[in-house]
């Protein structure tokens, strides 16, 4: 049975039971549409802010209603719910999800440390074999031009900060607007001084229980928000047989060509308060991993839509026979709530504003984390708040940058037409950002003609960029906002990448070769110290600069030498038993080796001391496979270049007096190696014969070969004195001759990251006391 807090993202191809299905729609109310759900408290409300107005002939709130209806049916339901959901990236969503998945099936990644070898997770699955004839012309144009491969990046990027600019929106907007029924019990004079306080109080709240983590109230948020759902459909029912039982022609298209016929420009530019209506549609795709495709689709098709529907057409009805509006919160949601029940509406609407606010600030925390994993934003801390349920991060310094924005946003635009115009941008743009991937993840991964990738993105591009036109048509009424922190948050991005993969360039041109680390004899005064060494590099191959400038200047280095390189994949996970790459560099008595540590850009970084363990098993394994095949020991000494590199599970194992060997009998696991020539990887099947492993006690050691033997215990020996990291502490700056623009990226903007972020040795969980850092000068 799948746990329902984790969802399908480990194993995405399990067939869950009806009654774990319902659990997770259930659950999904809470985490996934509290934005969509209280979207009624402020949609008519900004539509009718200014450039439309409520006649006696009700053509304009009937085409509202008729917009709405069509826009939450083509683009929450057709477009997310049919089509978008199923572009998933081994269960994951969201728009690292579609960029990693377009990556593994096109060669269009901008990521370093590319290795075929990575292609054989099983994690790393494409939705049919790669295609050797008649390649998609796309595909070839996307590979061959360079040019374009970064503007897939920039549209990722674009992507991942209006997500975050929504960060910033969704909660200020969503709990002014609850908090804003206190408008009918108070005169004007007086809640203005009310409803600004209160909301920026309860944004404080949030805000200061975030490092609680939601997994201590979280079972709150579905009750929540299902009663919520059924408040409004209830109010919706109540509205139209008490109002207007007719309403619902209003749902007829001819109503929206009335309505652009008689309003016009004014007409076209209330689109974006009838945008609203749609946020929160993202998070559908978004949070997939946490629960399933059919969860989501379940939950959404048989309550969430009705409820909105019912929601938009019982305002409709109630405004329909009431036109003297003389101030905005007259057309408001609170207006067509009954007086005898609208106080507790009023704190159940607070309430449905907090867990959709929650919903969108876990979701800014996630994919900051991925863009971290993938290179593109500054280190900062990661803290998970339960160790039982994956994926729920809190991000200390973004936290609180998130609070200040927030509460600035509610003090300076003090309004819902401000916040509305300013957050329906946001989030049409991020659709927008997943058609146009969508539209690729068609063509590549699901190999689909290019025509009908091009109706899906003419179809809902169309409808998004009509809606994306009126939004920023609104730039001085507040749509400069998204904009403005989309354009900083992006400068950040971009400049992090860029500079990061330069450095990984200077990195790979100024590696020393193998040869030079087997010349440090005793002749050259290098002397071998007891313990274990490991030199973190960013190469997957070759001997990294920092440690020969580190041999240069203190001539000794450790008896166990391991050259770690943690790297990401374009994967959401790597299975722990697939997580370490292990080889040996140099000849068997050199005792040096190479690891490289996979993690997919959902994964959680070991504690380091969980790490260091599971590496040391991970040598161990290396060295038993090696004994169990009869390797490098058959020969007294190996001359030449790199051993190819094994897969390894990350299994415990204790030092001698135990020892393993295996057998070549059936059934358990088979070994694959992966033999390196440069930069590439090719894979190379060691034995097709299964192993089973048995333990024997050190009598029976014989078993094992005089070489692999003394290899085990001079690496549990050398880990009982202690272990070492050694890093390169890196200074960057720009080449002479550089233009002003690079100059300042470099100079500027990335050195004032670097020293103000978290650096490598506190992002890797160093021990300060195991240390040693080595100054490095990147002229790049």
């Amino acid at each position: 049975m799948m746990d329902p807090e984790l969802g399908r993202g480990l194993n995405p191809r399990k067939k869950d039971s009806w009654k774990a299905i319902l659990l997770l729609a259930y659950q999904s109310l809470g985490v996934v549409y509290g934005d969509l759900s209280i979207s009624p408290l402020y949609v008519y409300k900004s539509t009718f802010a200014e450039d439309i107005t409520h006649s006696e002939t009700n053509e304009e709130i009937f085409g509202v209603l008729s917009f709405v209806f069509w826009t939450l049916t083509l683009v929450p339901l057709f477009k997310y719910v049919f089509i978008v959901l199923r572009a998933d990236d081994n269960g994951q969503g969201g728009t690292f999800a579609l960029y990693s998945s377009i990556c593994r099936h096109a060669k269009v990644s901008l990521l370093p440390n590319k290795q075929i070898a990575d292609e054989e997770l099983s994690t790393y699955k494409l939705e049919s074999p790669p295609e050797t004839k008649n390649r998609s012309r796309v595909k070839l144009w996307l590979e061959r031009h360079k040019n374009l491969h970064t503007a897939l990046l920039v549209v990722v990027m674009l992507g991942t900060c209006m997500v975050i600019g929504d960060g910033v929106l969704t909660p200020a907007i969503s709990v002014f607007s609850a908090v804003s029924g206190l408008e009918l019990a108070m005169s004007k004079h007086h809640h203005e001084y009310a409803v600004v306080p209160i909301t920026c109080f309860i944004l404080i709240c949030l805000f200061a229980l975030q490092h609680y983590g939601t997994h201590r109230i979280g079972f709150l948020f579905a009750p929540i928000i299902l009663t919520w759902l059924l408040c409004i459909s209830a109010l919706g029912i109540y509205n139209i047989v008490h109002w207007n039982p007719h309403v619902y022609q209003a749902l007829s298209p001819y109503y929206m060509f009335k309505f652009l016929k008689k309003t016009k420009k004014g007409g076209w530019m209330s689109l974006g308060g009838i945008l609203l209506c749609i946020t929160g549609s993202e998070a559908m795709f978004a949070d997939l991993g946490h629960f399933s495709y059919a969860a989501i689709q379940i939950a959404f098709t048989s309550l969430v839509y009705p409820a909105l529907i019912l929601a938009y057409m019982g305002q409709a009805a109630y405004l329909s026979k009431h036109h003297k509006i003389y101030t905005s919160y007259q057309i408001g949601f609170y207006v067509s709530v009954p007086e005898s029940v609208r106080w507790p509406v009023l704190g159940l609407a607070i309430l449905a504003s907090v867990v959709g606010s929650q919903a969108i600030i876990s979701g800014t925390f996630s994919i900051i984390n991925q863009s971290q994993s993938l290179g593109c934003f500054p280190r900062v801390k990661v803290v998970h708040t339960s160790e039982k349920i994956h994926g729920q991060i809190y991000i200390p310094e973004i936290n609180w940058m998130l609070m200040i924005l927030c509460i600035a946003v509610a003090v300076g635009f003090r309004n819902t037409k401000h916040m509305g115009n300013a957050s329906g941008l946001a989030v049409i743009t991020v659709m927008l950002v997943t058609t146009c991937l969508t539209s690729l993840v068609m063509i590549l991964c699901w190999h689909k003609p290019p025509l009908l990738a091009l109706v899906f993105l003419l179809f809902f591009g169309s409808i998004e960029v009509l809606y994306f036109s009126a939004s920023l048509i609104k730039f001085l009424e507040g749509a400069w906002l998204p904009i403005l922190l989309a354009l900083f948050l992006m400068a950040v991005m971009f400049v992090w990448h860029y500079t990061t993969i330069k450095k990984y360039e200077f990195d790979l041109h100024n590696k020393v070769s193998l040869e030079w680390l087997l010349a440090l004899g005793d002749k050259l005064g290098i002397v071998r110290v007891p313990g274990i060494g490991l030199v973190y590099t960013d190469l997957i191959s070759g001997i990294p600069a920092n440690f020969s400038r580190f041999v240069t200047n203190l001539p000794a280095f450790h008896h166990i030498l391991v050259f770690v390189c943690v790297k990401s994949v374009p994967v959401p996970f790597v299975p722990d038993g697939e997580r370490y790459l292990v080889g040996r560099v140099g000849p068997l008595n050199h005792r040096s080796y190479r690891c490289i540590v996979r993690y997919g850009y959902r994964d959680v970084h070991q504690d380091i001391d969980s790490f260091e363990s599971q590496l040391i098993a991970s040598l161990s394994e290396f060295i038993r496979s090696k004994a169990s095949y009869g390797g490098p020991w058959s020969s007294k000494s190996i001359d030449g270049g790199e051993e190819g590199l094994t897969v390894i599970g990350s299994n415990a194992f204790a030092c001698p007096p135990r020892y393993d060997f295996e057998e070549n009998i059936r059934p358990a696991s088979v070994s694959v190696e992966f033999h390196s020539e440069g930069n590439a990887m090719e894979l190379l099947p060691v034995s097709m014969g299964k192993k089973v492993r048995f333990f024997v006690e050190d009598d029976h050691s014989s078993e094992l070969e005089k070489y692999a033997r003394e290899e085990l215990e001079e690496l549990c020996a050398a880990r009982q004195v202690g272990t070492a990291f050694i890093l390169g502490h890196s200074h960057v700056r720009a080449k002479p001759g550089s233009s002003i623009m690079k100059k300042v990226a470099i100079d500027v903007v990335y050195n004032f990251l670097g020293r103000n972020c978290r650096g490598p040795d506190v992002a890797l969980r160093v021990p300060p006391a195991s240390l040693l850092e080595v100054g490095m000068v990147y002229v790049l």
